[in-house]
């Protein structure tokens, strides 16, 4: 059984919050975050789609056993599905798919499109979500359970969405994030005072609910039995290498697995980049204008002076002796080995950016490698000045190469629109790549490309998502067709032309027998370890001590130390090894096979049950395990029970309003 860790461990902490996408309530107490536990447990199956990898764990909500009719008949025009009694409204469904939305784009960083919605499934989501809620709030209402004015003040005052400068309730806030969700004060209290309402009927149910003691012994057990091993390993050396191949053998082997000695598509492909960087390479700056350049922008040339300052926090003992050491010239290095401190680097600063007048004080009057000691918030520390950069203005040669790019690329920004237009009439005309590249003084750069584009490193400047858009216009492109400028960041673009195209096809032995050899080689010596660890299991099982078993293979067998189904702490016996000796019981001879081919043969030798218990924190979460267990098939039965209606065409003009199509 495996904890839940969806909720605490791998980015889903919960915090109280307003949640408007969950009917507007705020998730307040214990079964609020159990029922947002259930919600993205029941998201496994989707996660196992492409979508589902792309979203991780992000949208973790059930789904599975949610049927959905297309029922029209008998609705409003604003509704957008029936459970039971209880619509639900295109406002909410909108109110909710939107909030669904803004949790996605927090989690990955962008806003998803709406196609991109609709495949991460965000409107199936939704609306479970909604009639899972309607369905809860329907059997709330036949249990007569409602919550006080008190209670729901008292949710919003302690509600830190709506809390203030000072940390208490503030009318404005609470203005603002209304106002901000879309919602009327009436819809918030409302939803309220649903949300109470189901938290009451869950707490009800389920809140003294646990896993059962055998239940805790049985992954206590799973967790910490620990069991021996002795033990021996068989690698290449342990058997005597198998005969060479014969060119027959190699033969039949390159036959047999022709499909992992192909070649694979290769274009052979001669590109132009044009871009500022790339036309600023071609300019030339003359010498006048690299002077009058420089005599322009002088004074903003001029750096001023930084110093390395590091500075060390000390405790009146230690502020003594620093200050002792400094009166006798004892280094700063030497004075903080002895104290036992580490300097913290402040950086290499100009006057400026040292915020702290003190400590600018400190540092400009010291020389490099001197220290001073001063008083400071946290304390007495001392401050260290390491290396000191003299400030001044540049020479016109030392400033020449910066100026001189400065002035290329400012000329290539302005001539780079014409220039490509003159690049892309060149093309029109079938001018060839080597013409336009010597006429603009413009590098070519040539490769054999392959799908995957890895050989577009080549050209410098262009990352990696720009060299897989590349590659697919030069896989998407005919040998003799006049392509199009490909379009990269930076006000970049790659014209390309396909010279020759090597389709994928079966290599010959000639080509490729040291591989095949080797290959050959490496699964006859496979083979003859497996077969050689089957004997030695044999052996051992047939009465022969496994000291003696081992011998024959001309190596000593070792015993293991204690080791739990995930391995030993020394790491002598890994993950692997401790899967295999747990399969069976305490007599249990068998092997294990090594991730760089090697066979372990381990008979087991002593089965320790475990002695401890489980800690607390761990108890507590199988206990929420299992109450995640019995509230989702209770919602599962509750939302089954009341039955769900869907308006396909609400559903459909609703979704039109935010852009998505199902």
């Amino acid at each position: 059984m495996l904890l839940y860790t969806s909720c605490t461990g791998n980015g889903f902490a919960i915090t109280p919050q307003v949640d408007f996408g969950y009917a507007g309530r705020p998730l307040t107490d214990d079964w609020a975050k159990l029922e947002r536990c259930h919600m993205l447990d029941g998201l496994r199956a989707f996660a196992k789609s492409w979508p589902g990898r792309i979203m991780g764990a992000l949208l973790l909500i059930g789904l599975a056993g949610f049927g959905i009719n297309n029922v029209i008949l008998g609705f409003g025009s604003n509704t957008v599905a029936r459970v039971g009694s209880e619509d639900i409204t295109a406002n909410e469904f909108l109110r909710a798919y939107q909030s669904q939305v803004n949790r996605v784009a927090q989690q990955i960083g962008s806003v998803p499109s709406p196609q991109d919605a609709v495949n991460f499934g965000i409107p199936t989501l939704t609306l479970q979500q909604l009639a899972q809620d309607a369905a809860l709030d329907q059997l709330a209402t036949r249990f007569g359970l409602g919550v006080s004015e008190a209670k729901l003040a008292e949710m919003v005052r302690e509600d830190p969405s709506f809390r203030g400068t000072l940390g208490t309730f503030d009318p404005a806030s609470f203005e603002q994030v209304l106002r901000a969700s879309g919602i009327t004060e009436a819809e918030y209290f409302e939803d309220q005072t649903a949300a109470a309402r189901r938290q009451q009927l869950v707490l009800s149910l389920f809140g003294e609910a646990g896993l059962p003691a055998a239940g805790t012994e049985l992954i206590n057990a799973y967790v910490n039995d620990q069991r021996t091993i002795e033990y021996f390993v068989l690698n290449a050396t342990s058997l005597p290498s198998p005969p060479e191949p014969t060119e027959e053998e190699l033969a039949a082997y390159l036959a047999e697995h022709q499909a992992e000695f192909r070649t694979v598509e290769t274009r052979q492909t001669q590109m132009l980049v044009l871009s500022p960087t790339t036309l600023a390479a071609s300019k030339t700056i003359s010498d006048e204008a690299i002077a009058a350049e420089y005599e322009r922008t002088r004074d903003s040339l001029t750096q001023p002076e930084r110093r390395t300052i590091e500075q060390v926090v000390l405790n009146a003992d230690q502020a003594t002796a620093f200050e002792a050491g400094l009166t006798a010239g004892t280094p700063f290095e030497q004075l903080v080995a002895e104290a036992g401190l580490t300097p913290t680097s402040l950086g290499t600063l100009a006057q400026s950016q040292v915020t702290d007048p003190a400590l600018a004080e400190a540092a400009l009057g010291l020389e490099q490698g001197q220290f001073t000691v001063i008083e400071g918030v946290a304390g007495r520390r001392a401050v260290h000045v390491s290396a000191i950069e003299p400030g001044g203005t540049p020479s016109l040669e030392e400033a020449r190469a910066e100026i001189e790019e400065r002035l290329a690329l400012a000329e290539a920004r302005n001539e780079i629109a014409d220039i490509q237009d003159q690049v892309e009439e060149l093309r029109a005309a079938f001018r060839p790549l080597t013409e336009i590249a010597e006429r603009f003084g413009l590098d070519l750069y040539e490769a054999g490309v392959t799908a995957g584009g890895s050989e577009l490193e080549i050209i410098p400047g262009i990352n990696p998502e720009d060299r897989t858009r590349l590659a697919q216009a030069i896989f998407a492109a005919e040998q003799g067709d006049l392509t199009a400028a490909v379009p990269m960041a930076g006000n970049t673009n790659v014209y390309f032309e396909l010279n020759a195209i090597e389709p994928a096809r079966d290599q010959t032995l000639d080509e490729v027998r040291d591989d095949v050899a080797a290959a050959l080689m490496t699964e006859r010596t496979n083979n003859a370890l497996l077969d050689a660890a089957e004997e030695a299991v044999a052996e051992v099982q047939g009465g022969t001590a496994l000291a003696d078993v081992a011998a024959s293979y001309n190596t000593f067998p070792q015993l293991s130390t204690p080791f739990t189904r995930f391995g030993s702490s020394d790491g002598t016996i890994d993950g692997t090894i401790a899967s295999a000796a747990f399969a069976g019981g305490p007599d249990l001879v068998d092997t294990a096979v090594g991730e760089d081919g090697s066979v372990t043969v381990f008979q087991v030798t002593s089965v320790i049950p475990a002695d401890a218990t489980l800690e607390q924190e761990v108890v507590d979460g199988l206990d929420q395990e299992a109450q995640i267990g019995l509230y989702g098939e209770f919602v599962a039965g509750v939302r089954d029970d009341a039955g769900l209606r869907i308006n396909q065409q609400a559903l459909n003009e609703a979704l039109a309003i935010t852009g998505a199509t199902q």
